[in-house]
């Protein structure tokens, strides 16, 4: 039997970076994706962008809105793929509760942090975040650069 090889990437497909720089991440969740049979092979491909995805809840159900998967060349022509189409995530009952809940009293928002393979699946890492002022994303940015410094003293300090 042959050994599946594994993603150079490993199990992450894509991330949103930008996410960690403009929000405070409060909670993480774990969501299912309802795809298309060209999106999961977009996917395979990695060809997915999170940036300025975020979920919205409509009728008591999480929708990905905003994220782009980039259709295949040799994608089957009889159907019309839409690379920025909602995406229905699958949570559970309790957890579409409380996220919705944070979002309208809270104030949170809730955006897409991962897209990644966990069992044959694809799933996405949401969270509830809250927006970061100017001065935090300072001091985020300072303290990342001393905690870089430090680490560099301390590999000419043991080689």
């Amino acid at each position: 039997m042959a050994k599946k090889k594994k993603a150079p990437g490993g199990n992450t497909i894509c991330l949103n970076k930008r996410a960690k720089h403009e929000y405070t991440i409060d909670t993480k969740f774990e969501a299912g994706l309802s795809l298309t049979g060209w999106e999961v092979k977009s996917l395979r491909d990695g060809r997915a962008q999170l940036v300025d995805s975020y979920v919205v809840f409509k009728d008591g159900e999480a929708w990905l809105v905003g994220a782009h998967f980039t259709p295949l060349i040799t994608a089957c022509t009889h159907v019309v793929a839409d690379p920025r189409r909602d995406r229905k995530l699958l949570l559970n009952r309790k957890e579409l509760n409380k996220l919705a809940e944070s979002v309208e009293a809270k104030g949170y928002t809730c955006v897409a942090l991962a897209l990644y393979w966990k069992n044959g699946r694809v799933k996405c890492e949401i969270a509830l975040v809250k927006g970061k002022k100017l001065h935090d994303k300072r001091a985020a940015e300072k303290e990342k650069d001393a905690n870089r410094e430090k680490q560099r003293a301390m590999a000419v300090h043991n080689a």
